[in-house]
């Protein structure tokens, strides 16, 4: 008497897991793009600045998230984004849309520079962090000093009279920001869904979680930290460049300041690092929260009067949020939620 294997189990298809991801992802864009039908015209601004944290914090993410490489200087990308679109505009006349993508070009080749210099002299953990905070602060002095760059002037970006597609500037009231900033946000998740189930992003965080086996297991470990790099670099780019097309103005400080690299890492903290979503919920949660602390040093209630006038209350307040995310949350909002329902 015969008998006849069992068939076997069929596979589920590659692109499965991550159907999840882009449903969500497709989604999420369209009721976001709605907002701006419903949110009061004061409230607009923050949403970009919103998106723009976002932008921020996926860019960092796939460089300190994925790939373990934590840095302290993103502001350097973020700047580098800000400068070219501002110096291409002002000085030569090149549409933003042009010098936005440039700068995400210069960015990754300066982001690739400064990591194999890192990575070829063994600099990990702290010692890392460290020479891209110092890196960025080199940028820094370099443009307060540069008279091409207007040192310590910056760049004011001339306006165009009743707005222009092509210079990117829109009537007042416009949403159109609001929807370039969110497509740039679309574009950096996707990006980061991409690599996540790429063969690039999983030799990337089997590097971040055991470079020595997966050097014995002949992957190229520097070609790949690089790549990481230079994705990273470009998306924080692209932030730094629309910054300058929205606020019409960069200075040193307000594109290679140290502040620029915290509003990249707290978002990405906060909402779960090494995750999809948790930068993108971090910011959600940043955002308005930089707004609410603005609006208390302006016009502070009578019991927090001993706050008027003073500065850093949002610094004060996300080392606080930091400190009850590390004690409770330890994963962040996103991953910590993710984990328990894995569970």
């Amino acid at each position: 008497m015969t008998t006849s294997a069992p068939p076997a189990a069929t596979a589920p298809p590659r692109a499965r897991p991550w159907l999840g991801n882009w449903t969500v992802l497709v989604v999420g864009v369209v009721l976001v793009a709605l907002l701006p039908y419903v949110l009061p015209a004061s409230r607009e601004s923050v949403a970009v600045r919103t998106l723009i944290f976002a932008v921020m914090a996926v860019g960092w993410n796939i460089m300190s998230g994925y790939g373990g490489m934590f840095s302290f200087g993103h502001a350097a990308f973020f700047g580098i984004g800000a400068y070219a679109d501002a110096y291409l505009l002002v000085k030569h006349g090149v549409s933003p849309w042009i010098g936005i993508l440039v700068g995400a070009v210069l960015a990754a080749v300066f982001g690739v520079a400064i990591a194999y210099l890192s990575l070829r002299y063994r600099l990990k953990g702290a010692y890392f962090a460290l020479a891209t905070f110092a890196f960025a602060q080199m940028l820094l002095l370099l443009t307060s000093n540069i008279e091409a760059l207007n040192k310590t002037r910056g760049f004011n970006v001339p306006l165009v009279p009743g707005g222009s597609w092509s210079k990117m500037q829109f009537p007042i009231g416009s949403h159109n920001y609001f929807w370039i900033v969110l497509g740039i946000l679309a574009v950096a998740v996707a990006v980061n869904i991409l690599l996540v189930g790429s063969r690039l992003g999983q030799y990337v965080m089997a590097i971040r979680d055991d470079e020595t086996a997966a050097a014995s297991l002949g992957i190229p470990i520097m070609r790949y930290q690089l790549a990481a790099v230079a994705i990273s670099a470009a998306i924080t780019a692209l932030a730094g460049g629309f910054y300058t097309q929205y606020f019409l103005f960069v200075s040193p400080d307000l594109a290679f300041g140290a502040q620029v690299s915290v509003e990249a890492i707290v978002p990405a903290v906060i909402g779960g690092i090494g995750t999809i979503w948790g930068p993108v919920i971090g910011a959600a949660v940043i955002g308005p929260l930089s707004e609410v602390t603005a609006s208390i040093l302006r016009d502070p209630p009578s019991v927090l009067s001993f706050l008027s006038g003073r500065s850093g209350l949002d610094v004060a307040t996300y080392a606080v949020l930091l400190i009850l995310i590390v004690l409770f949350l330890p994963r962040g909002i996103y991953g910590s939620i993710r984990a328990r329902l894995r569970a």
